[in-house]
This record gives C-alpha cells, sequence and structure tokens, in this order.
C-alpha cells in the first residue's frame, strides 16, 4: 500500500488515485529566465522519483510539466539582453532539458509554454469576474479577492484571523513573503516597462500574472480536479496555495487530491544565494568534471521531505559511492552470466521502503545490501538491480560490458608480481602505464580490480 505526505492535511494517506490505474500529474517547472541552480533539481529529481515509482507499482502516467515564459523575470531580463521574449526563453527552455537529460530525468509528456496559454487564462479570469470573485483595481490590473474564498490558506495553515485582519491590501508581484497575504494580480495592466510583452483581454490589454499561468495549463492537460501536484516547499505559500484560490473559485470542484513538496536545499547550512556564493548549477559540477548523475545520487540519500545539505565534500563522497556502485555492476556483468530473476526478498523490502512516502535512503541501501549478499546468484543481482534501477534512474541499464584489452591485463598481472616484490615504485609507473590505456586499477581485499576511466 502506498502512502504519501499530503501537504494538504498534513498526513501519510494511501494512494488512491481518482480514476485507476491512470494517475495525472502536475510539476512546478522553472521559470525559463537563467540556468536553474541545483535547488530546483532538487525539486525535478523528487518528482522524478515519485514518477518512475508509480510506473513501477502498474500506474500509468500523464505528466505535465510547465515552462514559465512570461513572467517579472523574463520580462526584465530578456530586455537587459536586448533578445525578444521568445529568443530569450527559448535557449534557457533548450538548456534546461539538456540538463533533465544529464540528471536522467524522464521526460515530461507534456510541457506546456505559458504564452501558448493565453486563452486559457483569460477565460479563468472572466470565470472570477462574473462571480464576483476578482474585481479590476484601480490600476486596471484584475485580482482575486481573497476574502471571497472562504477556505484561502488552506494549503499553508494559514491563521485565518491574522489573514483577514491583513487582506485589505492587493500585490502586484508574482513573488511575496508569507506576511503579504493579499488580493494577488491575476492579470496585469499594460505598463510601458513590458515593452512589446502584452495581450488583448476583454477587460484590458496586459500580461497574466505568474499563478493563473499553473493553473490554466494543468486543468487544461490534467482536467478541473488531478491526482498530484508536485514542488518546492518554497511554493506552497503564495504560489500553490493561489492556484487553488483560483482554480476552485473559478470550477467550484476540488483541484488536486495530493498535494506534495520536496524540502530545502541548502548549501553548507545555508540558503543559496548569490550574494553568498554559494550559488550553483549543474555547470559547476561540469567545471570540476563531476557527474550531474551523482547529485542524483546525493539526492536520493535523504528522504524528499528533510532538508539536503549539500557541499562539495558531499557530492565527492556520492561520486565516489556512484562509481563503486557502477563499478560493481560492471564486474557482475562482465561475468558473461546467464538471465538471472529479481530475488523476491529484496524486492519486498524495496517496495516496503518506496510506498512509505517515496523512501529513497533505504531503497538505494537495499540496492547495496544485494550487491554485498554472497547468498545471491550474480545473475539474480543483475536482474534485481535492473529492476530497483527503474525508480532509482542511476542508468544502469545504460551501462555496457567492458573488454578488457590484453595489453592492461598484461600489466595488471605484470604489477603484481611487482607488489609481491615489494617494488612500490614500480608498481606506481605499471598503474601509470595502465591508466594511459584508458584504464584504473583498484586493489582489494581479494585482488586486483580493473575499472574503464
Amino acid at each position: 500500500m502506498l502512502r504519501l505526505y499530503n501537504t494538504l492535511t498534513r498526513n501519510k494517506e494511501e494512494f488512491k488515485p481518482i480514476n485507476p490505474p491512470h494517475v495525472g500529474l502536475y510539476t512546478c517547472g522553472p521559470t525559463v529566465y537563467n540556468y536553474p541552480h541545483i535547488g530546483n533539481y532538487r525539486a525535478y529529481l523528487f518528482s522524478d522519483s515519485l514518477k518512475r515509482y508509480l510506473k513501477y507499482s502498474g500506474y500509468e502516467i500523464k505528466h505535465v510539466m510547465n515552462l514559465t515564459d512570461v513572467d517579472d523575470k523574463t520580462i526584465r531580463d530578456s530586455q537587459k539582453a536586448g533578445k525578444s521574449l521568445k529568443e530569450f526563453t527559448e535557449f534557457y527552455s533548450k538548456e534546461f532539458f539538456k540538463d533533465l537529460e544529464s540528471l536522467n530525468i524522464e521526460p515530461a509528456d507534456v510541457y506546456p509554454k505559458a504564452t501558448d496559454h493565453i486563452t486559457e487564462m483569460i477565460k479563468i479570469i472572466e470565470n472570477l469576474l462574473d462571480k464576483g470573485i476578482a474585481y479590476k483595481g484601480t490600476d486596471s490590473s484584475i485580482y482575486f479577492n481573497i476574502t471571497k474564498f472562504n477556505e484561502y490558506g488552506k494549503l499553508a495553515h494559514l491563521d485565518k484571523e491574522k489573514l483577514l485582519e491583513g487582506a485589505s491590501g492587493r500585490i502586484i508581484k508574482d513573488e511575496y513573503e508569507k506576511e503579504n497575504a493579499q488580493d494577488f494580480a491575476l492579470w496585469k495592466a499594460y505598463d510601458e516597462k513590458d515593452g512589446d510583452v502584452f495581450w488583448q483581454a476583454p477587460f484590458g490589454k496586459g500580461r497574466p500574472g505568474w499563478h493563473i499561468e499553473c493553473s490554466a495549463m494543468s486543468m487544461k492537460y490534467l482536467g478541473e480536479t488531478f491526482d498530484i501536484h508536485t514542488g518546492g516547499v518554497d511554493l506552497v505559500f503564495p504560489h500553490h496555495e493561489n492556484e487553488i484560490a483560483q482554480s476552485e473559485g473559478s470550477t467550484g470542484h476540488p483541484f488536486v487530491k495530493y498535494w506534495m513538496h520536496n524540502e530545502w536545499l541548502l548549501v553548507d547550512g545555508k540558503k543559496m544565494s548569490k550574494s553568498l556564493h554559494n550559488f550553483f548549477t549543474l555547470k559547476d559540477f561540469e567545471a570540476k568534471n563531476i557527474s550531474p548523475i551523482a547529485y542524483k545520487y546525493l539526492s536520493l540519500q535523504t528522504h524528499y521531505r528533510k532538508s539536503l545539505n549539500f557541499t562539495w565534500e558531499s557530492l565527492q563522497a556520492a561520486e565516489n559511492g556512484l562509481n563503486n556502485l557502477y563499478g560493481q555492476y560492471l564486474e557482475l556483468i562482465g561475468k558473461n552470466l546467464p538471465k538471472g530473476s529479481i530475488d523476491a526478498k529484496y524486492q519486498s523490502r524495496f517496495k516496503e521502503a518506496m510506498d512509505d512516502d517515496l523512501g529513497t535512503p533505504e531503497a538505494l541501501g537495499i540496492a547495496w545490501e544485494i550487491i554485498k549478499d554472497q547468498n545471491i546468484p550474480d545473475e539474480n543481482k543483475v536482474a534485481s538491480l535492473l529492476d530497483f534501477d527503474k525508480v532509482l534512474g542511476l542508468g544502469l541499464d545504460k551501462l555496457k560490458k567492458v573488454e578488457i584489452p590484453e595489453a592492461v591485463l598484461k600489466l595488471v598481472r605484470e604489477r603484481e608480481e611487482v607488489r609481491k616484490n615489494k617494488d612500490f615504485k614500480k608498481s606506481d609507473d605499471l598503474r601509470d602505464q595502465i591508466a594511459t590505456l584508458g584504464f584504473s586499477v583498484k586493489d582489494t581485499s581479494e585482488g586486483p580490480k580493473i575499472l574503464k576511466s
């Protein structure tokens, strides 16, 4: 029985999709104005683990991840770059897709762009205006009246009395803090600072607010009520709270059944900030010749609802662990084994860990246990690891058996002889020669292990 933590109820709940075996899943995607940082990617890695396990459990997933290509940031930074909004955002969209591939994140079924769904946004806003839940402000922008939605604050669990006391103002910015729980902009009236970024709507020339974008895109592809909405904990308020208000205010139906959020990524125990010089992207990993999959391995080691403290030391340790796992797997498949079977005992434990709100740290540990278990036939280890990796997504299925050239084997044998004679200088020289041929040798209690560099 799969149990997932629902932010809406603050409880772990048995997962019961609305229309089994179909599951509608929406992930808040990137604002394509720059390269996403590693904190953003923690959210996408989490949703990837969720989707992979749902598929593993037999569900049929329709996954939608939006691209925010019009908002305050995209307009501001495209103008700074002297590029059109479309040209500017398309570049960063392509870079985002490259990053997803490097992290072995399974692609979503639909990647809707906000600029392609203005019509859907206008329809929701018109509906809210007709119902008296939205209104035109003195600045000609359209605002959502939070006092007209009785359940406003239910996701973030805001204090209703304090909320109503401070609900007399309006806020035009896309992003704001919890203490600014005020009427928020659905449609921003045209401002000369927006340049040529505007659309014509029945209620005036302008552009959408950030929050309405996700409501329009999620409901278009998944329906007025769908199963799961994911994102980082930083999106609970105001973004997801506002999504609920405007969606349910418009349709009169529940918007999402299960809300799931991953916790913060910290860097050296602090929030990421460019001013603190602790703001990193996957390109920083490439500069240090560290595989992005090492970051995925690091993320799997911490439960998604716990803060993950990133350090370069922890990333290096994760890469070492990942390379060790790869090495163990390559050694197994290098034995020309017969076709194996998934070990039922270990698979049951793996499922039990994942069924408990996606226990990836335990699941990863179980993968290591099966590698070390000398009572399991090697061919069954391979079958089990490939099965588990459908969920872990570390790319074991992409690893190929390495044929070791005779020249390398000869050098390894020679090195073993000089090591027996304690000629360590000659041993180091031979190790260097092996490295020039693209291999490395690791000394273990069971003898030397040869790895492809």
